[in-house]
């Protein structure tokens, strides 16, 4: 927890004041009890002082309350209001740096944390860790100094007195302690099932189309209802544990008050000592109760600060490799390439091939076959497990990532669009020319219906384009690959929504606008890929067929099945 307590120190001098000012108002509030013990046993009951002499003494003495109440007020107002300035403004950082950093994790990392749980460390988690920092400091500063000053003050008024009050003090802390250290673990289990919940929720927001479009509503009501009442039974049990430290220290206090007001009554105290033991006492009892429920906030935001120091600590440094150089000639080259997402089975094996600038690579296969898998090693969203591949004769492991990604365009099939206008979803913040977005617009056939828009390029989207059709979205995202007349483009079953006429001029448009790219496309038919200058045939990571579409419709069955299957919809699409 050291790390995220380490986004506090920028804003140490409004912590330090806010403390300062809690330390002040805790002070005058344990003057509060002495004032009054001399009320009663030095003025009211002194009979050596005259009726003016105790009036007068009384209201001196009233008036430094009144002080003291009002310092104490006054004091915790304004130290609560640095807390949260300090709190909020600490957390915004710590959030800011946090959905920097998942921006910065590589795909194996995201692998491994998963979406859900990166969206609840980002909101849940930061909102808890907020809390613990912000009681904490309006609450665990002033409750020690309130205990502490209480029991010193106690001591100097009398000893035995004094002793009843110590002696409850280690047992509340005590069961404060065991409750917690308890609790701790059982938070950890309530984080985990949240994210279980996020995934869940994303899941069904995601695909609720689908959902409705098969009657399944309550299917998924029934489910998110297991997953909440999981969720809920552990909360439950966290929560029950915590509550029990309220009512046992209140128990222990109160059996502590009956002790000390049956030891005042032997021990013969004056009213006003007892009075004043009895004040302590209540003030001492709010202190542990607040103390607490600082443990409380504390056990679920020590929990969700461990889970956010793991993607912070996440080490996202880039790293550029001193690999040996390929063929500079070509400008895309797989060398003997295997892969694996599970470090176990290999999702690819033994990938070779080569393109030239401005040559076009098609990559055709069953769902699983390895297509995004060649995607994702060319633009090093992972590393090969083995082999070699090569942009320009370089490995790509030997570019800093962005300067390797600058060379490329990709459109992918479920890619995202903004709630934006349609200009900024192509340009996407690179400042790119109105020439370039539409040449761009122009080529990637969404001309016709961006032109029919109320606004054109300036009609805002809905959120993830909800207001356009599916064919609309694919158009739009194979602008934005083109826009910056990339080096590489590839497009990855980008599209699947278009119809045969619109698929066909894309290719076209593409070869004549952008013929100096080079082209890679992963499709499902053959038409996108038929005029490829080399043409990938996958199975279960394997390449089965690997050539032009002629040698193919001879070499490899699978592609002449495939041919055979789509031959009338490539006819009257060609």
């Amino acid at each position: 927890m050291t790390k995220t307590l380490g986004y506090l120190k920028p804003y140490g001098g409004t912590v330090v004041l806010g403390l300062a000012l809690k330390f002040v108002g805790a002070v005058a509030e344990l003057f509060l009890p002495l004032l009054l013990e001399w009320i009663i046993d030095d003025v009211a009951a002194n009979p050596l002082l005259s009726d003016s002499d105790k009036l007068k003494w009384t209201l001196v003495l009233g008036g430094l309350m009144l002080v003291c109440a009002v310092l104490a007020l006054v004091g915790n107002i304004i130290a609560n209001r640095l807390t949260v300035k300090s709190s909020g403004r600490m957390t915004h950082d710590l959030r800011y740096d946090l959905f920097r950093k998942t921006c910065y994790l590589d795909s194996k990392q995201v692998d491994g944390f998963g979406v859900p749980s990166l969206i609840s460390r980002l909101t849940s988690d930061s909102y808890y860790v907020n809390q613990m920092v912000a009681r904490t400091l309006r609450l665990g500063v002033r409750a020690p100094i309130l205990i502490t000053g209480g029991l010193i003050l106690a001591f100097t008024q009398d000893v035995i007195l004094a002793c009843v009050l110590l002696a409850c003090v280690p047992l509340v802390g005590i069961t404060i302690f065991l409750i917690t250290k308890r609790s701790i673990p059982i938070y950890f289990e309530v984080q985990r099932k949240q994210d279980v919940m996020v995934r869940r929720t994303q899941e069904n927001v995601t695909g609720v189309r689908v959902i409705k479009a098969l009657s399944k509503s309550e299917y998924e009501v029934e489910k998110f209802e297991d997953v909440t009442r999981d969720l809920a039974a552990t909360e439950f049990k966290a929560n029950k544990l915590m509550s029990l430290s309220n009512p046992l220290a209140t128990l222990i206090l109160n059996l502590g008050l009956v002790v000390l007001i049956v030891v005042g009554a032997v021990c013969g105290n004056t009213p006003g000592t007892v009075l004043a033991f009895l004040q302590f006492f209540v003030i001492i009892l709010n202190a542990m109760i607040a103390l607490s429920k600082i443990f409380v906030v504390i056990s679920r935001g020590s929990a969700s600060a461990s889970r956010i120091e793991s993607v912070l600590e996440a080490d996202t440094e880039e790293k550029v490799g001193n690999f040996p150089d390929g063929d500079a000639s070509k400008k895309i080259e797989f060398r003997g390439v295997s892969f694996s997402y599970n470090g176990v089975e290999n999702n690819l094996r033994n990938l070779n091939f080569s393109l030239y600038s401005g040559q076009t690579l098609g990559i055709i296969g069953a769902t699983g076959s390895g297509k995004s898998t060649v995607i994702n090693l060319l633009m090093r969203f992972y590393d090969v497990g083995e082999g070699q591949i090569f942009v320009d004769g370089k490995d790509v492991r030997n570019y800093p990532i962005a300067e390797l990604r600058r060379k490329f365009g990709v459109a992918f099939q479920n890619d995202f669009l903004m709630a934006a206008s349609v200009k900024e979803n192509v340009d996407y913040g690179r400042n790119l020319s109105e020439e370039q977005i539409n040449k761009a617009v122009d080529c990637a056939q969404a001309r016709e219906f961006v032109d029919g828009l109320d606004g054109g390029l300036e009609f805002d989207l809905a959120q993830k384009a909800n207001n356009l059709s599916g064919g609309q979205k694919q158009r739009l995202l194979i602008a934005r690959a083109l826009a910056a007349s990339p080096e590489i483009l590839i497009l990855d079953d980008s599209s699947s929504a278009l119809d045969y006429a619109t698929d066909a001029a894309l290719r076209k448009a593409l070869a004549r606008e952008y013929a100096s790219s080079t082209k890679v496309i992963v499709a499902q038919r053959i038409s996108s890929v038929r005029h490829a200058d080399l043409i990938l045939v996958l199975d279960d990571g394997d390449v089965i067929g690997a050539g032009k579409h002629e040698d193919l419709i001879d070499s490899c069955a699978e592609y002449a099945l495939i041919y055979s299957t789509q031959m009338g919809a490539e006819r009257e699409g060609a």
